[in-house]
């Protein structure tokens, strides 16, 4: 076994394997280091509900639930989602049976070209999830991570 640094690199190309569930189905796949969260859920998993737009972690658009914390898919790493729960905004409900979220989104017009939005729904869910808001500058401060 390799003692100093040489035993903690990793080849940022040679695939790693994780596991993970994602909107409650299991997955495992084998990624590069190097790959993002984000990557790793549109184009390896497929769900294009979360998108990308600012790649370091400001805009919001990439939020998605890790183990029931917001983060910035953008600039996590899918290989520190190993084991992790995650949740998208195709998780969130069915065109038949919206959350309760989107359906008040719908209702107070809360879309607009719809880059930020599936971002907005997840950081709002996790908001009424987390501390249920008392006034509406709680709300504001909560969601000020999403553009």
């Amino acid at each position: 076994m390799a003692i100093g640094p040489e035993r903690f690199r990793m080849n940022a190309e040679d695939p790693h394997p994780i596991k993970m569930t994602i909107n409650g189905n299991a997955y495992e796949v084998s990624v590069p280091a190097r790959r993002t969260l984000v990557d790793l859920i549109r184009y390896d998993i497929g769900l294009t509900g979360t998108k990308e737009a600012c790649s370091v972690g400001v805009c919001g658009a990439c939020t998605v639930m890790l183990d029931g914390h917001i983060v910035a898919s953008c600039i996590t790493l899918a290989v520190q989602a190993d084991g992790a729960d995650i949740q998208t905004i195709e998780g969130m409900g069915t065109p038949e049976h919206l959350s309760p979220v989107q359906q008040a989104f719908i209702d107070c017009g809360g879309f607009q070209c719809g880059i930020c939005t599936p971002g907005q729904l997840i950081a709002a869910t996790a908001l009424l999830a987390e501390q249920p808001p008392t006034s509406s500058a709680e709300i504001r401060e909560w969601m000020q991570g999403n553009l």
